[in-house]
């Protein structure tokens, strides 16, 4: 639920700016988070995460451990009805978090958007399985998300073996230029 606060009136603009994402095309029909293979491990569904930014809601937005949770699959953009590129806008968000430095909301967040990164290098594209685990085993806290890793076992959102993508030297590229 979002408590409605005094916002911050630029901050849309400046998201927008940013991220390059018109969000003000978005329905709030919740495609995104039915589809996002992480919803359950986030504060706030990526439709909630627009809405408080459409509201000015900067410091909600900010903090919110929704933002560095998201892993860029672009489930919820294909499957949005206005084509928004909401990992593109997770982005604009996260850069804005740590240009302004806002307390982040989970301090071993920022671990996990590395063991994102890393599967990406290691196979071209996330595997969440590994993703978890390797996150999970740093922090050694294997089980007390267990009930969220079997939900997504569940719904097929996870994939035991992690599948690569042919053009290898393309992302190594990438990390290259980074």
């Amino acid at each position: 639920m979002i408590i409605l606060q005094e916002g911050h009136p630029d901050f849309a603009g400046e998201i927008q700016e940013t991220s390059g994402v018109d969000f003000n095309l978005c329905l709030h029909c919740k495609t995104c988070a039915n589809g996002c293979p992480f919803v359950e491990a986030m504060d706030y569904a990526p439709n909630k995460i627009i809405r408080l930014i459409q509201l000015g809601m900067a410091d909600e937005a900010l903090k919110s451990s929704t933002i560095w949770v998201c892993v860029g699959c672009n489930t919820c953009s294909s499957g949005c009805p206005m084509a928004i590129d909401i990992p593109m806008l997770m982005d604009g968000l996260r850069h804005k978090a740590l240009e302004t430095g806002v307390e982040i909301a989970e301090p071993d967040i920022l671990n996990f958007h590395q063991e994102v990164l890393n599967t990406v290098r290691k196979y071209g594209r996330t595997h969440k399985l590994e993703i978890m685990m390797r996150y999970k085993f740093k922090k050694m806290d294997l089980l007390s998300d267990m009930g969220v890793g079997l939900k997504m076992l569940k719904k097929r959102k996870l994939d035991l073996i992690a599948s690569r993508i042919q053009d290898k030297k393309a992302i190594d590229k990438i990390f290259k230029n980074k």
